[in-house]
């Protein structure tokens, strides 16, 4: 919109310093809901969206035992699962690759409701206020009623979506190949607005207080005011990546297709720090797990890299026997991934020592879901599989 000259005059000079105070006060607001998040993480009896929050930290709440039991297992063996899985209401929520988004008792494993679509499923699941959204290689997003499987609303995207949905008040921000971030109302499905980016966009939206967060395949990290759906800042990193934008406080960390790992500080749109393996320059396509005290990602070189977060150095290195797309998820004294070469581990927080593990086969490129001391991961294999502390009994089972 064409902005009105000012007159040099009292009242202009008045309504500038207005604006200029309500621009402060917004930039506050902004700064004390990410000093308040630095700890953030799921509640303990919910995973609601990829990564477990809004500022997509990768924490759980509560603890998991030293030692996993499959409490249940679904198996389609003709087809797979890519995406990762919400938990909430004792239910958990997923889309396999083939055509079928799945509504399951997450203490049993039976189907609770079904949906049959024309094409399959990448993206994960998010969940509020029961309802359940989830977007497919169509680029369609749909809204089912969480607890009957019905749908509520569909919109269209111009390309296949990779990402999950995020939330910022009544609305719904998520990303596509089209290059387009979405923000759309939460309720109905109608569009607020759309910002565009140079090349396509397959990470979930993060969101810090007004700002939404986007790493792009356009090798830039994109700051979006989310009331006016404008572009802040954007800092060039010079690679393509799919990866989630974690947010700590006033940095931002995820890795790239060329092997380097980042922090940036939001407020000053600048590189903290930058972190590469000295032996392997692989991508790194897990979305990080951020706390005071590490962030966590692993790598195509086969490790789970550990940081310090605050200086890029080095706290650990766990090398697994798969690459390590899944995202990792930090809860209590311990760090769970999982791998390509089908193994689930639990390991040591503090050393990243191996605790426990599980060859459940096939594929991980699913990341694990955890809430009410139940894990959920999903394998390219068409496996579904639930971990708990009990080990269940014969008649449990689905």
């Amino acid at each position: 919109a064409k902005q009105k000259s000012l007159a040099v005059s009292r009242a202009a000079t008045g309504r500038c310093v207005c604006a200029s105070m309500i621009f402060q006060f917004g930039f506050v607001l902004v700064l004390l809901y990410a000093w308040s998040s630095r700890t953030g993480q799921a509640a303990e009896d919910r995973w609601p969206m990829f990564r477990g929050n809004a500022q997509a930290t990768g924490v759980a709440s509560g603890k998991l035992p030293e030692r996993l039991h499959v409490a249940w297992e679904f198996s389609a063996p003709e087809r797979s699962f890519e995406a990762t899985a919400a938990i909430a209401d004792d239910r958990v929520f997923v889309g396999d690759m083939e055509k079928t988004f799945y509504c399951f008792d997450l203490a049993t494993g039976k189907v609770r409701w079904q949906a049959d679509g024309p094409i399959g499923y990448v993206a994960p699941a998010t969940w509020r206020d029961d309802r359940v959204y989830a977007g497919n290689q169509d680029g369609r997003l749909t809204c089912w009623n969480a607890q009957t499987g019905q749908v509520e609303w569909t919109f269209d995207a111009e390309a296949e979506i990779n990402g999950g949905a995020t939330f910022h008040g009544p609305r719904l921000l998520f990303g596509s190949q089209d290059a387009m971030l979405y923000c759309l109302d939460a309720a109905t499905g109608r569009l607020a607005w759309k910002h565009a980016i140079d090349d396509q966009i397959r990470c979930t939206p993060t969101v810090a207080g007004d700002r939404c967060f986007l790493a792009g395949c356009d090798g830039q990290l994109h700051i979006v005011n989310i009331p006016q759906g404008k572009g802040l800042a954007k800092v060039s990193f010079q690679s393509p990546t799919g990866s989630t934008p974690a947010v700590l406080g006033e940095q931002i960390f995820f890795g790239t297709e060329d092997g380097v790992f980042l922090a940036i500080d939001w407020r000053t749109a600048k590189i903290a720090w930058r972190f590469s393996s000295p032996t392997h320059q692989l991508p790194f396509r897990s979305s990080a797990a951020v706390a005071d005290d590490l962030v966590v990602f692993g790598g195509r070189d086969k490790r789970l890299h550990a940081l310090d977060p605050r200086t890029g150095q080095v706290r650990w290195t766990f090398v697994a026997r798969g690459r390590i797309d899944s995202s990792p998820v930090l809860i209590d004294d311990q760090v769970l991934t999982a791998t390509s070469a089908g193994r689930v581990y639990l390991l040591d927080r503090q050393t990243g020592q191996q605790r426990w593990q599980y060859d459940a086969g096939g594929r991980f490129v699913a990341s694990p879901a955890v809430a009410s001391s139940h894990v959920v991961i999903g394998n390219q294999n068409g496996t579904l599989t639930c971990f708990t502390s009990v080990v269940p009994k014969r008649s449990d089972a689905p």
